[in-house]
Protein backbone atom coordinates (compact mmCIF):
# COMPACT_ATOMS: atom_id res chain seq x y z
CA UNK A 1 0.00 0.00 0.00
CA UNK A 2 2.90 2.36 0.76
CA UNK A 3 4.25 1.94 -2.77
CA UNK A 4 0.78 2.62 -4.17
CA UNK A 5 0.52 5.89 -2.21
CA UNK A 6 4.05 7.01 -3.18
CA UNK A 7 3.40 6.21 -6.84
CA UNK A 8 0.20 8.27 -6.82
CA UNK A 9 1.99 11.19 -5.18
CA UNK A 10 4.81 11.10 -7.72
CA UNK A 11 2.29 11.11 -10.55
CA UNK A 12 1.13 14.52 -9.34
CA UNK A 13 4.33 16.17 -10.56
CA UNK A 14 3.96 15.56 -14.33
CA UNK A 15 0.20 16.01 -14.06
CA UNK A 16 0.43 19.48 -12.53
CA UNK A 17 3.29 20.42 -14.87
CA UNK A 18 1.18 19.46 -17.89
CA UNK A 19 -1.81 21.36 -16.52
CA UNK A 20 0.29 24.49 -16.05
CA UNK A 21 1.48 24.34 -19.67
CA UNK A 22 -2.03 23.83 -21.04
CA UNK A 23 -3.43 26.63 -18.90
CA UNK A 24 -0.65 29.02 -19.87
CA UNK A 25 -1.12 28.32 -23.60
CA UNK A 26 -4.91 28.61 -23.35
CA UNK A 27 -4.77 31.97 -21.59
CA UNK A 28 -2.34 33.35 -24.15
CA UNK A 29 -4.66 32.23 -26.95
CA UNK A 30 -7.62 34.19 -25.60
CA UNK A 31 -8.63 37.09 -27.87
CA UNK A 32 -7.77 40.61 -26.83
CA UNK A 33 -5.44 40.68 -23.90
CA UNK A 34 -4.94 42.43 -20.59
CA UNK A 35 -4.15 45.66 -22.41
CA UNK A 36 -7.68 45.61 -23.84
CA UNK A 37 -9.16 45.08 -20.38
CA UNK A 38 -7.11 47.98 -18.98
CA UNK A 39 -7.40 50.49 -21.83
CA UNK A 40 -10.65 49.40 -23.46
CA UNK A 41 -11.29 49.29 -27.18
CA UNK A 42 -10.06 52.86 -27.74
CA UNK A 43 -6.49 52.33 -26.60
CA UNK A 44 -3.79 53.52 -28.99
CA UNK A 45 -1.15 51.12 -30.34
CA UNK A 46 1.50 52.99 -28.33
CA UNK A 47 -0.39 52.65 -25.05
CA UNK A 48 -1.11 48.98 -25.75
CA UNK A 49 2.55 48.33 -26.43
CA UNK A 50 3.51 50.13 -23.20
CA UNK A 51 1.08 47.98 -21.19
CA UNK A 52 2.42 44.78 -22.73
CA UNK A 53 5.99 45.91 -22.03
CA UNK A 54 5.17 46.73 -18.38
CA UNK A 55 3.47 43.35 -17.91
CA UNK A 56 6.33 41.49 -19.59
CA UNK A 57 4.10 40.19 -22.40
CA UNK A 58 6.61 41.23 -25.06
CA UNK A 59 9.25 38.80 -23.74
CA UNK A 60 9.83 35.27 -25.12
CA UNK A 61 7.13 32.76 -24.21
CA UNK A 62 9.49 30.55 -22.18
CA UNK A 63 10.53 33.48 -19.99
CA UNK A 64 6.89 34.38 -19.44
CA UNK A 65 6.10 30.76 -18.50
CA UNK A 66 9.03 30.63 -16.07
CA UNK A 67 7.86 33.82 -14.39
CA UNK A 68 4.32 32.43 -14.28
CA UNK A 69 5.48 29.24 -12.52
CA UNK A 70 7.62 31.13 -10.00
CA UNK A 71 4.67 33.28 -9.06
CA UNK A 72 2.40 30.25 -8.77
CA UNK A 73 4.86 28.50 -6.45
CA UNK A 74 5.06 31.61 -4.26
CA UNK A 75 1.26 31.99 -4.38
CA UNK A 76 1.85 35.47 -5.81
CA UNK A 77 -1.17 35.60 -8.11
CA UNK A 78 -0.97 39.31 -8.88
CA UNK A 79 -3.73 41.92 -8.79
CA UNK A 80 -7.12 41.70 -10.44
CA UNK A 81 -7.54 44.12 -13.32
CA UNK A 82 -11.26 44.61 -12.68
CA UNK A 83 -11.43 44.82 -8.85
CA UNK A 84 -7.90 46.15 -8.19
CA UNK A 85 -7.56 43.66 -5.31
CA UNK A 86 -5.08 40.86 -4.77
CA UNK A 87 -6.15 37.70 -6.59
CA UNK A 88 -5.31 35.64 -3.51
CA UNK A 89 -7.69 37.80 -1.47
CA UNK A 90 -10.45 37.36 -4.04
CA UNK A 91 -9.94 33.61 -4.07
CA UNK A 92 -9.92 33.24 -0.28
CA UNK A 93 -13.09 35.31 -0.09
CA UNK A 94 -15.04 33.39 -2.75
CA UNK A 95 -13.73 29.82 -2.65
CA UNK A 96 -15.25 28.97 0.78
CA UNK A 97 -18.71 29.68 -0.63
CA UNK A 98 -18.12 27.30 -3.52
CA UNK A 99 -16.80 24.64 -1.12
CA UNK A 100 -19.88 24.94 1.10
CA UNK A 101 -22.19 24.73 -1.90
CA UNK A 102 -20.33 21.79 -3.45
CA UNK A 103 -20.23 19.85 -0.18
CA UNK A 104 -23.94 20.46 0.37
CA UNK A 105 -24.73 19.18 -3.10
CA UNK A 106 -22.52 16.10 -2.70
CA UNK A 107 -23.95 15.28 0.74
CA UNK A 108 -27.43 15.33 -0.78
CA UNK A 109 -26.33 13.34 -3.83
CA UNK A 110 -24.43 10.69 -1.84
CA UNK A 111 -26.92 10.46 1.01
CA UNK A 112 -29.82 9.86 -1.37
CA UNK A 113 -28.09 8.36 -4.41
CA UNK A 114 -26.21 5.41 -2.91
CA UNK A 115 -29.12 4.02 -0.82
CA UNK A 116 -31.56 4.56 -3.68
CA UNK A 117 -29.25 2.91 -6.22
CA UNK A 118 -28.66 -0.04 -3.90
CA UNK A 119 -32.38 -0.53 -3.21
CA UNK A 120 -33.15 -0.27 -6.92
CA UNK A 121 -30.64 -3.04 -7.64
CA UNK A 122 -31.92 -5.25 -4.83
CA UNK A 123 -35.54 -4.69 -5.94
CA UNK A 124 -34.81 -5.10 -9.62
CA UNK A 125 -37.77 -4.91 -12.03
CA UNK A 126 -40.04 -3.48 -9.32
CA UNK A 127 -41.81 -0.13 -9.16
CA UNK A 128 -38.95 1.27 -7.07
CA UNK A 129 -36.40 0.21 -9.67
CA UNK A 130 -38.37 1.69 -12.57
CA UNK A 131 -39.02 4.89 -10.64
CA UNK A 132 -35.34 5.33 -9.80
CA UNK A 133 -34.29 4.79 -13.42
CA UNK A 134 -36.88 7.26 -14.74
CA UNK A 135 -36.07 9.77 -12.00
CA UNK A 136 -32.35 9.58 -12.72
CA UNK A 137 -32.97 10.18 -16.42
CA UNK A 138 -35.10 13.21 -15.59
CA UNK A 139 -32.41 14.51 -13.23
CA UNK A 140 -29.77 14.27 -15.93
CA UNK A 141 -31.96 15.82 -18.64
CA UNK A 142 -33.26 18.84 -16.69
CA UNK A 143 -30.86 21.80 -17.02
CA UNK A 144 -29.49 22.94 -13.69
CA UNK A 145 -30.37 26.59 -14.29
CA UNK A 146 -33.99 25.66 -15.12
CA UNK A 147 -34.35 23.62 -11.94
CA UNK A 148 -32.73 26.43 -9.97
CA UNK A 149 -35.21 28.98 -11.32
CA UNK A 150 -38.15 26.64 -10.57
CA UNK A 151 -36.99 26.01 -7.00
CA UNK A 152 -36.37 29.71 -6.47
CA UNK A 153 -39.75 30.73 -7.88
CA UNK A 154 -41.77 28.18 -5.90
CA UNK A 155 -40.04 27.82 -2.54
CA UNK A 156 -38.37 31.22 -2.19
CA UNK A 157 -40.52 33.79 -3.96
CA UNK A 158 -44.02 32.25 -3.80
CA UNK A 159 -43.98 30.27 -0.55
CA UNK A 160 -41.21 32.21 1.15
CA UNK A 161 -39.80 29.13 2.88
CA UNK A 162 -36.19 29.74 1.84
CA UNK A 163 -34.07 32.81 1.00
CA UNK A 164 -33.82 33.59 -2.68
CA UNK A 165 -30.24 34.84 -2.89
CA UNK A 166 -26.94 35.27 -1.11
CA UNK A 167 -25.03 33.16 1.38
CA UNK A 168 -26.34 34.75 4.56
CA UNK A 169 -28.65 37.49 5.77
CA UNK A 170 -26.42 40.60 5.99
CA UNK A 171 -28.45 41.99 8.91
CA UNK A 172 -27.25 39.19 11.20
CA UNK A 173 -23.81 40.74 11.57
CA UNK A 174 -22.00 37.41 11.88
CA UNK A 175 -18.33 37.21 12.87
CA UNK A 176 -16.02 36.24 10.00
CA UNK A 177 -13.03 33.99 10.69
CA UNK A 178 -12.58 31.57 7.79
CA UNK A 179 -15.24 32.84 5.33
CA UNK A 180 -16.92 29.45 5.70
CA UNK A 181 -20.14 30.92 7.04
CA UNK A 182 -21.48 27.72 8.59
CA UNK A 183 -18.15 26.90 10.21
CA UNK A 184 -17.71 30.46 11.45
CA UNK A 185 -21.12 30.36 13.11
CA UNK A 186 -20.27 27.09 14.84
CA UNK A 187 -16.81 28.28 15.95
CA UNK A 188 -18.16 31.53 17.42
CA UNK A 189 -21.31 29.82 18.77
CA UNK A 190 -23.48 32.18 16.78
CA UNK A 191 -26.08 29.51 16.17
CA UNK A 192 -28.46 31.85 14.34
CA UNK A 193 -25.73 32.73 11.84
CA UNK A 194 -24.84 29.06 11.23
CA UNK A 195 -28.50 28.11 10.82
CA UNK A 196 -29.12 31.00 8.43
CA UNK A 197 -26.08 30.05 6.33
CA UNK A 198 -27.33 26.45 6.16
CA UNK A 199 -30.80 27.68 5.20
CA UNK A 200 -29.29 29.68 2.32
CA UNK A 201 -27.57 26.50 1.06
CA UNK A 202 -30.71 24.36 0.77
CA UNK A 203 -32.15 25.49 -2.57
CA UNK A 204 -28.86 25.98 -4.49
CA UNK A 205 -27.59 22.71 -2.98
CA UNK A 206 -30.63 20.79 -4.21
CA UNK A 207 -30.38 22.34 -7.66
CA UNK A 208 -26.67 21.60 -7.93
CA UNK A 209 -27.13 18.05 -6.61
CA UNK A 210 -29.63 17.03 -9.29
CA UNK A 211 -27.15 15.77 -11.89
CA UNK A 212 -24.65 14.19 -9.43
CA UNK A 213 -27.57 12.48 -7.67
CA UNK A 214 -28.85 11.00 -10.93
CA UNK A 215 -25.37 9.80 -11.93
CA UNK A 216 -24.64 8.24 -8.54
CA UNK A 217 -27.99 6.40 -8.56
CA UNK A 218 -27.31 4.89 -11.97
CA UNK A 219 -23.67 4.00 -11.23
CA UNK A 220 -24.57 2.45 -7.87
CA UNK A 221 -27.44 0.45 -9.34
CA UNK A 222 -25.33 -0.89 -12.20
CA UNK A 223 -22.39 -1.70 -9.94
CA UNK A 224 -24.52 -3.50 -7.33
CA UNK A 225 -26.28 -5.53 -10.03
CA UNK A 226 -22.90 -6.59 -11.41
CA UNK A 227 -21.59 -7.62 -7.99
CA UNK A 228 -24.77 -9.48 -7.09
CA UNK A 229 -24.17 -11.75 -10.07
CA UNK A 230 -20.63 -12.68 -9.01
CA UNK A 231 -19.79 -16.17 -7.77
CA UNK A 232 -18.35 -15.02 -4.44
CA UNK A 233 -21.69 -13.46 -3.48
CA UNK A 234 -23.57 -16.67 -4.21
CA UNK A 235 -20.92 -18.61 -2.31
CA UNK A 236 -21.30 -16.33 0.71
CA UNK A 237 -25.06 -16.79 0.63
CA UNK A 238 -24.67 -20.57 0.29
CA UNK A 239 -22.46 -20.62 3.38
CA UNK A 240 -25.36 -19.26 5.37
CA UNK A 241 -24.00 -15.77 6.05
CA UNK A 242 -26.61 -13.27 7.10
CA UNK A 243 -27.91 -10.72 4.63
CA UNK A 244 -26.28 -7.85 6.51
CA UNK A 245 -22.86 -9.52 6.38
CA UNK A 246 -23.18 -10.32 2.68
CA UNK A 247 -24.35 -6.80 1.94
CA UNK A 248 -21.64 -5.05 3.97
CA UNK A 249 -18.60 -7.25 3.31
CA UNK A 250 -19.16 -8.51 -0.19
CA UNK A 251 -21.70 -6.43 -2.11
CA UNK A 252 -21.28 -2.82 -1.00
CA UNK A 253 -17.51 -2.96 -0.54
CA UNK A 254 -16.91 -4.20 -4.07
CA UNK A 255 -19.66 -2.11 -5.62
CA UNK A 256 -18.26 1.12 -4.14
CA UNK A 257 -15.12 1.18 -6.32
CA UNK A 258 -16.70 2.72 -9.43
CA UNK A 259 -19.00 4.81 -7.23
CA UNK A 260 -15.99 6.28 -5.38
CA UNK A 261 -14.36 7.18 -8.69
CA UNK A 262 -17.54 8.88 -9.86
CA UNK A 263 -17.91 10.79 -6.60
CA UNK A 264 -14.33 12.04 -6.88
CA UNK A 265 -14.83 13.32 -10.42
CA UNK A 266 -18.15 14.95 -9.55
CA UNK A 267 -16.77 16.61 -6.42
CA UNK A 268 -13.78 17.98 -8.30
CA UNK A 269 -16.09 19.34 -10.96
CA UNK A 270 -18.35 21.06 -8.43
CA UNK A 271 -15.38 22.61 -6.64
CA UNK A 272 -14.38 24.26 -9.91
CA UNK A 273 -17.44 26.47 -9.57
CA UNK A 274 -21.13 26.20 -10.35
CA UNK A 275 -21.56 29.17 -12.66
CA UNK A 276 -25.29 28.84 -13.39
CA UNK A 277 -26.38 27.96 -9.86
CA UNK A 278 -24.27 30.72 -8.32
CA UNK A 279 -25.68 33.20 -10.84
CA UNK A 280 -29.34 32.27 -10.27
CA UNK A 281 -29.08 32.51 -6.49
CA UNK A 282 -26.58 35.42 -6.47
CA UNK A 283 -24.26 33.13 -4.54
CA UNK A 284 -20.79 34.54 -3.98
CA UNK A 285 -18.54 31.80 -5.37
CA UNK A 286 -15.69 31.37 -7.80
CA UNK A 287 -17.75 30.08 -10.74
CA UNK A 288 -19.61 33.29 -11.49
CA UNK A 289 -16.47 35.34 -10.79
CA UNK A 290 -14.44 33.33 -13.30
CA UNK A 291 -17.15 33.76 -15.95
CA UNK A 292 -17.13 37.50 -15.29
CA UNK A 293 -13.32 37.57 -15.46
CA UNK A 294 -13.36 35.85 -18.86
CA UNK A 295 -15.68 38.50 -20.28
CA UNK A 296 -13.48 41.25 -18.82
CA UNK A 297 -10.21 39.57 -19.86
CA UNK A 298 -8.96 39.67 -16.29
CA UNK A 299 -5.86 37.55 -16.93
CA UNK A 300 -4.41 37.54 -13.38
CA UNK A 301 -7.71 36.18 -12.01
CA UNK A 302 -7.96 33.58 -14.75
CA UNK A 303 -4.39 32.39 -14.30
CA UNK A 304 -4.59 32.23 -10.53
CA UNK A 305 -8.10 30.85 -10.10
CA UNK A 306 -7.97 28.21 -12.80
CA UNK A 307 -4.53 26.95 -11.76
CA UNK A 308 -5.59 26.62 -8.12
CA UNK A 309 -8.84 24.94 -9.13
CA UNK A 310 -6.91 22.49 -11.30
CA UNK A 311 -4.68 21.65 -8.34
CA UNK A 312 -7.73 21.16 -6.10
CA UNK A 313 -9.34 18.92 -8.73
CA UNK A 314 -6.22 16.77 -8.97
CA UNK A 315 -5.89 16.55 -5.18
CA UNK A 316 -9.53 15.48 -4.79
CA UNK A 317 -9.04 12.67 -7.26
CA UNK A 318 -5.76 11.75 -5.52
CA UNK A 319 -7.73 11.33 -2.30
CA UNK A 320 -10.16 9.09 -4.18
CA UNK A 321 -7.29 6.99 -5.50
CA UNK A 322 -5.85 6.66 -2.02
CA UNK A 323 -9.24 5.61 -0.68
CA UNK A 324 -8.96 2.52 -2.89
CA UNK A 325 -6.36 1.22 -0.47
CA UNK A 326 -9.08 1.05 2.17
CA UNK A 327 -11.92 -0.12 -0.08
CA UNK A 328 -10.18 -2.63 -2.34
CA UNK A 329 -8.14 -5.29 -0.49
CA UNK A 330 -6.20 -6.07 -3.67
CA UNK A 331 -4.40 -2.74 -3.37
CA UNK A 332 -3.20 -3.57 0.12
CA UNK A 333 -1.95 -6.94 -1.11
CA UNK A 334 0.13 -5.27 -3.79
Amino acid sequence: MFRFIVRRLLQLIPTLFGLSILLFIWLHRLPGGPETAILGERGTPESRAAIRRNLGLDEPILIQYGRFMRRMLRLDLGTSISTKREVTTEFLQRFPGTVELALTAMIIAIGVGIPLGYLAARKRATILDHASVVGSLIGICIPVFFLAYVLKAIFAENLGWFPSSGRQDPTIGATRITNFFVLDGLMTREWDAAADALWHLVLPGIALASIPLAIIVRITRASVLEVLGEDFVRTAEAKGLTENVVRRRHVLRNAMLPVATTIGLLTGGLLSGAVLTETVFAFSGIGAFIAESISQRDYPVLMGFIMIIAVVYVLVNLIVDLSYSFIDPRVRVR
